[in-house]
């Protein structure tokens, strides 16, 4: 079970701060998400995170990824609607409590068995066999960490953010704030199920997530409905090694080479080697 901070949520403070003053901040008009009947040590619905009422512009991600913010404790993300489920988040379709803790796995097991369960079928032939070329059945283990000398991850993330809101990728993003003491760790303490098509327990998603923090620079910066996009400030900037890369996505998030490229070796080409966006998703 995802295990709580035992000090005070800090999002209770927002209750009688709205702003977020007392935490160097200076939020727009919004409001605390929480279950009912999950109760924090002040008899209160404990708050799960709190977000924006409105839609935010370029430079909101930025304003309020502060070291301040870090310091209270919370991680600032965007949220995305899509059609039918502009504001998902209001429905209340989190389940933390169902969720293990991301310290209790390690990376290669947990992308070992996803790898296990998304391979084609035998019978699928030459047909199956393309799309995990140049691998065969077996694992092919962790890829390498990105080259050293990269940008600062938080600026790669935040020129992300705008970048996404500029172009209208993302439309009309919320700004939401979590309890986490990183950004990989998001996912698991909203309770997030957005994966649940592959995997119900969002901890081993947060596990991989934080590999890819440590190896990549990656940071999580929006969440959707069923959707979730990182910035990686240390991308592989080869064939040979976006290629083992792919293999984690594909085990990751199958979606993206079912439902995308149609193969390892093409989704390498085309979503992996140097992009500083990686984007995933669970039909």
């Amino acid at each position: 079970m995802w295990k709580s901070p035992k000090a005070r949520n800090p999002l209770s403070v927002l209750a009688d701060d709205p702003q977020g003053r007392s935490l160097g901040l200076e939020l727009p008009a919004g409001g605390l998400i929480d279950v009912p009947g999950r109760r924090g040590w002040w008899r209160e619905a404990a708050p799960l995170l709190w977000v924006s009422d409105e839609a935010v512009g370029v430079g909101a991600l930025a304003a309020h990824r502060t070291p301040a913010l870090a310091a209270a404790g919370l991680q600032a993300v965007l949220l995305q609607g899509r059609r039918g489920l502009e504001r998902w988040w209001q429905e209340r379709e989190f389940e933390p409590e169902r969720m293990s803790d991301p310290d209790d796995h390690h990376v290669e097991p947990v992308l070992r068995e996803f790898w296990s369960a998304v391979l084609p079928d035998p019978e699928e032939g030459a047909e199956g066999e393309e799309l995990i070329a140049p691998f065969g059945r077996d694992w092919p283990g962790l890829a390498d960490p990105g080259p050293e000398g990269g940008a600062d991850p938080d600026a790669v993330a935040r020129a992300l953010a705008d970048g996404l809101i500029a172009s209208g990728f993302l439309p009309s993003p919320r700004l939401a704030l979590v309890p986490a003491v990183r950004g990989a760790d998001v996912p698991t303490a909203m309770g997030w199920c957005g994966p649940t098509n592959h995997e119900n327990d969002t901890a081993l998603i947060s596990t991989v997530l934080r590999s890819w923090e440590d190896r990549f620079g990656a940071r999580v910066v929006a969440l959707g409905f069923d959707e979730l996009h990182v910035s990686v400030a240390a991308p592989p900037r080869t064939a040979a090694h976006a290629l083992p890369v792919a293999a984690e996505h594909f085990a990751f998030s199958p979606d993206n080479i079912w439902q995308g490229s149609g193969s390892i070796r093409a989704y390498a080409d085309e979503a992996v080697t140097g992009s500083n966006h990686w984007g995933f998703w669970w039909d």
